[in-house]
């Protein structure tokens, strides 16, 4: 251990810019809060989750679409992203990120209004927090491999168990074991995403890139789901009448993934993701507390609590090496 005036100096104290990068992913996991109760919501209403994932996502891009191009920042950024690629510092695979962005929209739209917005939460938790590790263990995001300590490894098996605890209130529901399993492989899906966004983001320079990128992404692969489940089953005719406040969802995602990709270069995938899943869990109990539908029971309370814990676990910096 370091020696300071004579004393043993403690692990490294996160700076204020550590801190207000944590304070930023804890707003957007709020706002992801929001944005599953608008897209459960608007879910329920069309009788089409993957519709209603379709049509919020519709609403983003075409604001994307608007606004980016009209700045000079915009523009640079897209030709900085498209440059990387030309360079081969970006390749093909790292703006696939919006599929993790799909698969967490369509399941909002399917799972949250009958599991609820703070178990949908805690299960998109696990699957964070297991992608997370493997996202910066294999140094997906701009930070390259980040070390997987005893405390991150421990504060996600901790997620894990806050999963199980916190949907073994509704597990026994027919069909219930699916709409938890979505969630869960939906957070390990964003988890990567983050790192892929981030990458895109510093090699153009700009979050918004990436943002545009992965609505464009999303969009398309909700598109093809929607077609695949339409032919199948029919179109379902819904009528969107008197709903148009629940659209808003699109832009909700937008403002998360711009913070994403500026806020993971700093803190890593892992410790954004957890941070995050903090203001996630914080929204939904509010959520769930005061909207009509499913009410956080006394395992779920359990299970935000444990989350809580085991993102103050993972999220302390690592100790200074010995030797």
């Amino acid at each position: 251990m370091p020696v300071i005036d004579g004393k043993p100096a403690g692990p490294p104290r996160p700076g204020p810019r550590h801190l207000i990068a944590v304070g930023a992913a804890l707003s957007a996991g709020f706002g992801l809060a929001v944005q599953s109760r608008l897209n459960g919501e608007l879910g329920a209403r069309l009788g089409d989750g993957i519709a209603a994932s379709l049509d919020t996502t519709a609403m983003g891009l075409t604001a994307l679409l608007v606004a980016v191009p009209a700045f000079p920042a915009g523009r640079r950024g897209l030709r900085r992203a498209r440059s990387a690629v030309r360079a081969g510092d970006l390749r093909w695979w790292h703006f696939c990120g919006g599929l993790g962005g799909a698969l967490l929209v369509a399941g909002q739209g399917i799972s949250v209004r009958e599991l609820g917005v703070a178990v949908f939460t805690v299960a998109v938790v696990g699957g964070t927090a297991a992608g997370g590790i493997v996202a910066d263990w294999r140094g997906l995001g701009p930070g390259g491999p980040r070390a997987v300590t005893p405390a991150r490894f421990g504060g996600a098996l901790l997620c894990v168990a806050a999963v199980a605890i916190s949907g073994s209130g509704r597990l026994g529901a027919q069909g219930a074991l699916g709409l938890v399993a979505l969630p869960v492989l939906a957070g390990f899906a964003v988890a990567i995403q983050s790192g892929l966004n981030a990458r895109v983001a510093l090699a153009a320079g700009s979050p918004w890139p990436a943002t545009v990128i992965n609505f464009v992404v999303a969009w398309f692969a909700l598109a093809l789901a929607a077609a695949i489940e339409w032919a199948v089953r029919g179109f379902p005719g819904w009528r969107p009448d008197g709903v148009s406040w629940l659209y808003s969802a699109g832009f909700l995602g937008i403002a998360v993934i711009a913070v994403t990709t500026a806020v993971v270069r700093r803190v890593g995938v892992l410790v954004f993701g957890l941070a995050a899943v903090t203001g996630q869990l914080l929204g939904a109990a509010a959520i769930d507390l005061v909207v009509p539908g499913p009410r956080p029971t006394g395992s779920t309370m359990i299970g935000i609590g444990i989350t809580i814990v085991a993102v103050l676990i993972a999220a302390r910096p690592p100790g200074p090496r010995s030797g």
